[in-house]
């Protein structure tokens, strides 16, 4: 069983949080597959991780990019870990049926999306039914993540 935190981003966008949470995922020498909901978020957000700070990088790649095995962070709009990632990441919405082939599956989900807030919402209910380890976490006005619930 996996275990999956919800971050509910309240006070800073997808483009802000994601970036960080992966830059703490490879600190702890983990693989992380970042899944969106469309494939034209796959560029958007390979972008974003190029150019969200001057002074550094993430390493990454996607289909475009080829290598999987050799790429920490994998970025796709398919169900997929082709380079063997510990970490999943579900943005935009994007649904996975192997998240118990992970050791950390997180959700992210937009405060300002009413539909995907109401998805997180059915999403905890049947993972905790079928017997995951649930976290949520909601963002502070300050932009630092608090725990909130556990099941």
């Amino acid at each position: 069983m996996a275990d999956i935190w919800f971050y509910h981003l309240t006070s800073m966008p997808l483009e802000r949080a994601l970036p960080t949470l992966l830059s703490k995922t490879l600190e702890r020498e983990k693989r992380a597959v970042v899944m969106t909901g469309v494939e034209e978020r796959v560029e958007a957000i390979n972008t974003l991780l190029w150019t969200y700070d001057a002074a550094s990088w993430l390493p990454h790649g996607s289909k475009s990019d080829g290598d999987a095995e050799m790429q920490p962070v994998w970025l796709t709009a398919e169900d997929e870990n082709p380079n063997n990632a510990q970490f999943l990441f579900l943005t935009d919405r994007a649904m996975s049926d192997k998240v118990g082939d992970y050791e950390r599956v997180i959700m992210l989900f937009d405060d300002r999306d009413h539909d995907a807030v109401s998805e997180a919402r059915t999403r905890w209910k049947d993972w905790k039914d079928a017997g995951h380890k649930l976290s949520y976490w909601q963002q502070t006005p300050q932009g630092s993540w608090e725990k909130k619930a556990e099941s």
